[in-house]
């Protein structure tokens, strides 16, 4: 869409910037605002007063804030109240991350309250009266030409920080009032319309999600659909009978109940945790270890590299795991949740809180992954752990192991596995193509607030009735 552009631009002297209006100015932040960065942390005392904290997530999720949003209640000191107290108009922004792309991100206090309080790694700017409205304020760090000047000035390694003479240095692109005030309600208009288009597209993509774990939690308790069951020789909508398992009702007459374990080559060697490997013997080549961050639900998630050397992997005396074995997490994220091992170049581990399930010739490794990711399982597994408490949810092996579990005989298995293999990836496409939609849209929002804040975009006229 063609857009309305300023009839004069002159050299704005920042390189990043290029070209601004004419009748623009670029000027340092702290020539228009104050900043002054938050130490209140979380921790309540008896001796304080209460408030409502804004805390890193409230403003790493919200473009906007407000008292009623469910904040968190604790205490401050009298002082700490009166220096970080937030005012309407004031804006928020991250001011450590562990990404150094997470810099900076911002969000306007839409209301406040005078319990309402900014906490920890985070930093108030209070725009100067007249010269700086938070509503643009807010649209310029959020624009990719003002943000990318926070991003460059954060230092850390594992983690990032930004000075705050960093944040007051920062040049920004500054219209008159009125202008301020223009981009900010076409911003409000547009990105309104993107957010919900947004919105609609994650609910559809829900609703695929949901509709594959109900097609996966069907399968593998009552077999397949009619139509499914006929092509490839099965029975058709066979009877049922009671399960006698407490997370599952009824199955197939024909399928048989065991414990976990039984699918395994040969007990308990076969059936066996992972290895404990401290972090001195950690590499950066040899034998890959395979996390618990690796196990997704039904599927191996690629996140990191680590290794041991050949030399530590006999010392040590892991089990080596092999392509199609399956890995358990006993952690949660959920507990329970299964994924096939890959096919790798190398040799494979895998750490403590992963069990490994190596099955019998009887058994199908897809048709497991597939039991141990419906949702009758991880519902099952979620409530045995709550039960036990503690401060990580997770699960000894001898429990998972003796938990009972339904399988038909393996060529029905098989036949479950390849049919699902074929309808999960129909699902998987279609919900790949919706995030790359919502992924345009992202890049389409990012690039209207720069073309806005950078004066690419003329909407004194857009915003005129």
């Amino acid at each position: 869409m063609n857009r309305p552009t300023y009839p004069n631009y002159r050299p704005s002297g920042v390189e990043w910037l290029g070209d601004v209006p004419e009748h623009w100015e670029v000027k340092r932040l702290k020539t228009s605002a104050t900043c002054w960065v938050s130490n209140v942390d979380k921790v309540p005392a008896e001796d304080e007063l209460p408030v409502r904290l804004c805390n890193y997530t409230d403003v790493y999720y919200n473009e906007h804030v407000t008292p009623d949003m469910g904040l968190m209640e604790t205490t401050a000191t009298a002082d700490e109240i009166r220096r970080f107290g937030l005012h309407v108009g004031d804006v928020v922004i991250t001011k450590d991350s562990e990404e150094w792309s997470d810099i900076a991100v911002a969000t306007l206090v839409k209301q406040s309250a005078p319990d309402l309080v900014c906490g920890y790694h985070l930093a108030i700017i209070r725009s100067h009266a007249n010269k700086l409205f938070g509503d643009y304020l807010l649209r310029a760090f959020q624009s990719c030409a003002v943000n990318q000047q926070f991003q460059i000035a954060a230092s850390g390694v594992t983690r990032y920080g930004l000075p705050k003479s960093s944040i007051g240095d920062a040049w920004i692109p500054l219209p008159n009032p009125a202008e301020q005030r223009a981009i900010a309600a076409f911003l409000d208009q547009q990105t309104g319309r993107v957010y919900r288009l947004v919105a609609k597209k994650r609910e559809l993509i829900e609703r695929l999600k949901e509709k594959r774990t109900a097609l996966i939690s069907r399968a593998v308790t009552r077999g397949l659909p009619a139509e499914a069951a006929a092509k490839v020789g099965l029975p058709i909508n066979p009877p049922l009978k009671p399960s006698a398992l407490d997370w599952l009702g009824d199955i197939p007459a024909h399928w048989g109940v065991g414990p976990l374990k039984s699918f395994a080559k040969d007990g308990r060697k076969t059936f066996t945790d992972g290895d404990w490997v401290e972090l001195p013997f950690i590499t950066n080549e040899g034998v890959r270890l395979i996390q618990t961050g690796n196990v997704g639900i039904g599927t191996y998630k690629e996140q990191g590299f680590r290794y041991v050397s050949d030399a530590s992997f006999s010392e040590l005396g892991c089990t080596e795991v092999m392509p199609n074995d399956v890995l358990i997490c006993r952690l949660d994220g959920p507990v329970g949740r299964a994924c096939l091992a890959p096919k790798l170049d190398v040799r494979m581990i895998t750490s403590v809180d992963n069990t490994i399930l190596k099955v019998s010739t009887v058994v199908s490794p897809r048709f497991v992954v597939y039991l141990l990711s419906s949702a009758p399982w991880l519902s099952w597994i979620d409530a045995l752990c709550r039960v036990g408490g503690g401060f990580r949810m997770r699960i000894s092996r001898t429990m998972l192991g003796n938990i009972r579990v339904p399988f038909p005989p393996l060529p029905e298995q098989a036949a479950i596995a390849a049919y699902l293999d074929e309808e999960t990836a129909k699902l998987d496409a279609l919900v790949g193509k919706v995030e790359e939609a919502v992924e345009r849209l992202q890049e389409y929002r990012m690039a209207l607030i720069t073309a806005a804040v950078t004066g690419k975009i003329d909407v004194r006229t857009i915003n005129q009735p």
